[in-house]
């Protein structure tokens, strides 16, 4: 597990939590859903995790599971999946919020991507709905490298991705919990769009340099075709749709349009964004790329 970041004061007053309803954490066994519902708890505030495998489960796919998961909640953290980029996304961001406005939950805060038309698209909805939202748009995770998509081809010493020198300024997860509990927590953040980034951009060939030193053994990026990624996703048995939301991301999505820092980090919790150096190291010292 990686370090779990500490949240300095930012000087908004805490929301009062006695008697504070349940907050629902909409992916809350994913990457930055656990985080949210774990500094939440630590904080003895009550937490509905929305999932699959919960009770009362959560499942994207039946909207029958939504209104169970909303009853009692006062407020919410909204992962989406697979992506917000996916087609039928807006139809679904539409009548959660729908719902859950008509469940009497008032706080809604969204994680959406960063250069993606789509997630704008979900983003307005939100902002459309009557909801005290907050939206963080964020870029790519640092943790997608030691807990996700890339871990098998950093063991396996080469990361062959399609996508050139792009940079992209990643994002460490426990950053975009910490924002993402502050907006739930804390007053004035309602009607605020965050963008939360790293505080320096790094191609993927500089990314994975960083790791290779960091865990101290040799891993080399190599670009490839989208066509052939593409192949290599189908040899592993991933589902058509799976593949093209990827290939969208590599293409489309990464090219160039994020290639700046934005300050969502820093406004929300007083401090810089953790560098990619410091995932790297802490990763490695957690022993996630041992093999």
């Amino acid at each position: 597990m990686v370090r779990l970041a500490g949240r300095p004061s930012t000087g908004r007053m805490a929301h009062d939590t006695r008697n504070h309803k349940p907050i629902l954490i909409v992916g809350g066994t994913g990457m930055t859903g656990r985080r949210v519902a774990d500094r939440l708890t630590g904080r003895s505030l009550p937490v509905r995790i929305g999932s699959r495998s919960s009770e009362p489960p959560f499942d994207w796919e039946n909207q029958a599971t939504w209104a169970p998961a909303l009853h009692g909640v006062g407020s919410a953290y909204v992962t989406f999946y697979p992506d917000l980029a996916v087609p039928g996304s807006t139809d679904a961001i539409r009548a959660f919020t729908d719902l859950a406005l008509g469940a009497g939950v008032r706080r809604i805060v969204l994680l959406a991507g960063r250069g993606e038309e789509e997630a704008e698209a979900c983003e307005r909805i939100l902002q459309a709905s009557g909801a005290d939202w907050t939206i963080l748009r964020s870029t790519w995770f640092a943790q997608n490298f030691s807990e996700s998509t890339f871990v098998e081809p950093v063991l396996s010493g080469e990361v062959a991705l399609p996508v050139g020198d792009v940079r992209e300024p990643f994002v460490d997860v426990d950053d975009i919990a910490d924002v993402a509990v502050a907006a739930l927590t804390e007053d004035g953040h309602a009607g605020q769009l965050y963008e939360l980034t790293g505080p320096r951009l790094l191609t993927f060939a500089e990314a994975v340099d960083e790791i290779a030193e960091a865990a101290g053994r040799k891993v080399r990026f190599v670009q490839i075709s989208r066509e052939e990624y593409a192949a290599e996703l189908a040899a592993e048995g991933l589902p058509p749709e799976v593949i093209e939301l990827v290939s969208y991301l590599f293409t489309t999505v990464l090219d160039g349009r994020n290639d700046h820092l934005a300050d969502g980090v820093q406004r929300v919790l007083g401090r810089p964004p953790r560098d990619f150096a410091d995932f790297a190291r802490d990763a490695a010292a957690a022993g996630v790329w041992n093999g």
